[in-house]
């Protein structure tokens, strides 16, 4: 089968994500029918949804890399575009249509980012360690891979350029959701600065806390963001500062420390 010249394909990682698939599917299909599901081992019917809804799914086991997950699925990908999208993110109508003119008229010389916002609890934070962030999802499949295990970023030799409008990501929709997060990410954090060779001390997690919350809190607005602003300003020090801590732990386990 020929693939068009202008199609691309949106990547997502799934773990157990069926209540996500309807609409997250339907929203891609706003811009293209190419999906491709890298799922890391779901014991719901995610894989199911999925397929049903007409996406391609294949497996990697989890090994605590978010961006080996993502450079996984390029071996699968066959179209010259490649997009990817989180599962509890949705791009606006206006994106969809952006997405569709670029990869139907661009050059595959660009790489492209959009701005993307955050909903917590049904409501959309503009401020604090929640504000919105310009996140680079759109390449030429030949021309990116992907770094880190938590808090991956994309590494590509072309040019960057910004869409219009935006992505919604609807990020917490409870308190249970956002402490499972924060302890997955500060261990694969922790773990990860560990085997590159990161080194830490209590004072240091002390002054990474404290200048992370003053800078969320007063350069980011946080603190002007009423209280779930606060609260979010608050925990990301309290994340900081969990993150350091664990690495400390990790040079303690292993006799990197005294």
């Amino acid at each position: 089968m020929n693939t068009p010249t202008n199609a691309v394909t949106t990547v997502v990682l799934t773990k157990n994500e069926a209540q996500q698939l309807p609409s997250l599917i339907e929203n891609i299909k706003l811009f293209t029918n190419i999906i491709l599901i890298v799922d890391s081992g779901s014991t719901d019917n995610t894989v199911e949804i999925a397929r049903a809804l007409g996406a391609t799914v294949v497996y990697r086991a989890w090994t605590d890399s978010f961006a080996e997950q993502r450079n996984f699925a390029l071996q699968h990908v066959n179209t010259p575009w490649i997009f990817y999208l989180d599962a509890d993110e949705r791009v606006t109508p206006e994106l969809a249509v952006s997405i569709k003119q670029t990869v139907s008229q661009a050059p595959l010389t660009e790489a492209y980012t959009m701005e993307r916002r955050s909903v917590i609890f049904n409501k959309e934070l503009r401020k604090g360690a929640m504000k919105p962030d310009f996140v680079p999802r759109l390449f030429p499949t030949k021309d990116v891979t992907w770094v880190n295990k938590v808090h991956e970023r994309p590494i590509t030799n072309l040019p960057i350029k910004k869409l219009p409008s935006y992505l919604k990501h609807f990020t917490y929709s409870s308190w249970e959701q956002y402490w499972s997060k924060f302890n997955q990410y500060t261990t694969i954090w922790a773990e990860n600065a560990y085997t590159n060779g990161k080194r830490t001390s209590f004072s240091s997690a002390l002054s990474h806390s404290l200048l992370g919350f003053l800078k969320m809190g007063l350069l980011n607005g946080g603190f002007f963001e009423g209280k779930l602003g606060f609260t979010f300003t608050y925990y990301h020090a309290v994340y900081t500062f969990t993150k350091y801590i664990k690495l400390l732990e990790l040079m303690r386990e292993k006799g990197s420390t005294k």
